[in-house]
């Protein structure tokens, strides 16, 4: 019986586990499985090495370009100038990037959890467009459910966009309109926080305005986005801290342009002479709730030292000499009307400052004969409140002129309309700094002023004592971030 065999027959089913025999082409004389594939791993670790070096010279590529990038990115949100920060050494811009972090205001991750779950589930549409108005993360079943005994919002944001009527000839925005929209921003959160207890309603009233700093000016067109936080209370006063960023909607650019702190009084909307008391926060250290103590007893301080040294305003003579303070003191005169006014019917701390920072503009314009911008505004104090139907007189001097800089001091007066019994009395009063730029934005000299009189002679001291102690502050703050 012969036997005959198919070679392109099926081969029977094996019992078990048997290893995948190479094709016999892959195979050289004497080879077996186990050396191939010791072969393969020496061959592709020599490739490793041989590419090590080249991959060690892409990773450091990409860390350098990522940090350029980060750094034109961190300098005008910073409100630094390229040229002057051109050399950094990666440490400080980390660290700069770091710092800038650190001072944005907390997010509300359980309200993002939220909605990013909430979108997972919903089918995708259209997304409405972007409304300009004030969005609080603050929650409940609508943005407009206040439940009683709610929690306060933590922060608070306000964006608008920037119109012509806001800027001046050249395209820059006034300050007195960012001051403006800083201040509504504190009286909105301020606000809310006062009335998160169960009792007689209120509202914040606007009583000082630190030190606020003008970093980088903003043009027509741009985007405001001015974030509040309340950052300190006491018994009857709130700390809230502001600032503003500029969004370049056709870039997506952003850089901050303004920070300040403001302090408030909650005023109830029965009784406007009596002061509620403030629910308290929480700090997240106790070295941040001692911090912001130091920083309630030194404005109270201030505020007291203030008061003491109101002084009448003195008319400039007639036929003023040029660069004179007589020749660039400038006056405005305003009827409050109800517009101006909050639902006390006294006028919002927020519409006073911009009338005040347009006369201080009117002072240094008149002084330079340039275009004009504000760089910074010192602490404003409200000594008392203003009523609806009284005249304000606003008047601005110079009192301090620098290389390349001027202090404006500003006074608002307000007397009654109808009833001439209560006087003529000093509302508030602040210290404007004005810069002079070209039409590039590069600052200019500025016109040294001529002095007169003892008077003159004196507030030219007090002034030039302020502006060398705020340059030491500014020089320290910058050795510290460097």
């Amino acid at each position: 019986m012969a036997i005959v065999i198919d070679e392109h027959a099926p081969s029977p089913p094996t019992l078990g586990f048997s290893a995948p025999t190479p094709p016999r082409e892959s195979l050289a004389a004497g080879d077996t499985p186990y050396r191939l594939t010791v072969a393969k791993r020496k061959q592709a670790l020599e490739l490793r090495k041989t590419m090590k070096p080249l991959m060690e010279k892409r990773r450091r590529a990409r860390i350098n370009d990522s940090l350029n990038h980060l750094k034109s990115l961190i300098l005008p949100l910073t409100g630094r100038d390229k040229t002057r920060y051109s050399k950094l050494e990666k440490a400080d811009i980390l660290e700069m990037t770091v710092r800038f972090l650190s001072d944005m205001p907390p997010v509300n991750t359980k309200v993002t959890s939220q909605r990013s779950v909430a979108a997972t589930r919903e089918p995708r549409t259209r997304e409405p467009p972007v409304a300009i108005g004030i969005t609080v993360p603050i929650s409940g079943s609508g943005p407009m459910s206040v439940p009683p005994g709610r929690e306060a919002a933590s922060s608070l944001q306000l964006n608008r966009i920037m119109r012509p009527d806001d800027a001046n000839i050249m395209g820059t925005v006034h300050g007195g309109t960012i001051l403006k929209m800083i201040e509504e921003a504190g009286c909105v959160i301020g606000t809310r926080h006062c009335n998160t207890q169960n009792g007689e309603h209120c509202l914040a009233a606007l009583v000082r305005v630190e030190k606020t700093e003008f970093l980088t000016p903003m043009f027509i067109g741009e985007v405001a986005h001015v974030t509040a936080e309340i950052t300190y209370t006491s018994e009857h006063s709130l700390e809230v801290q502001v600032k503003v960023m500029a969004e370049n909607v056709l870039t997506g650019a952003k850089k901050m342009t303004n920070k300040a702190a403001l302090w408030y009084v909650p005023c109830s909307l029965k009784n406007v002479d009596k002061i509620m008391e403030v629910p308290p926060i929480k700090y997240a250290s106790a070295e941040q709730g001692e911090e912001g103590r130091k920083r309630y007893e030194a404005q109270k301080m201030a505020r007291l030292e203030t008061k003491t040294r109101i002084e009448e305003v003195a008319s400039p003579p007639p036929n003023p000499e040029q660069h004179t303070v007589g020749f660039s003191q400038s006056s405005l005169i305003h009827l409050v009307g109800p517009s101006d006014c909050t639902l006390h019917d006294y006028v919002h701390g927020g519409v006073t400052m911009k009338l005040m920072d347009e006369v201080a503009g009117i002072v240094a314009a008149r002084h330079c004969n340039t275009n004009i911008v504000t760089a910074s505004v010192d602490a404003i104090n409200f000594h008392r409140k203003i009523k609806k139907g009284c005249v304000v007189t606003v008047t601005g001097r110079l009192t301090f002129v620098s290389n390349r800089s001027m202090e404006i001091e500003v006074l608002v007066d307000a007397s009654q309309l109808m009833d001439t019994a209560v006087g003529r009395y000093r509302a508030v009063s602040a210290f404007f700094t004005y810069i002079s730029l070209d039409k590039d934005n590069k600052p200019l000299p500025v016109p040294p002023l001529k002095i007169e009189g003892e008077e003159e002679q004196r507030c030219f001291e007090e002034g030039k004592a302020r502006y060398l102690q705020n340059k030491s502050k500014r020089l320290a703050e910058k050795e510290r971030q460097q």
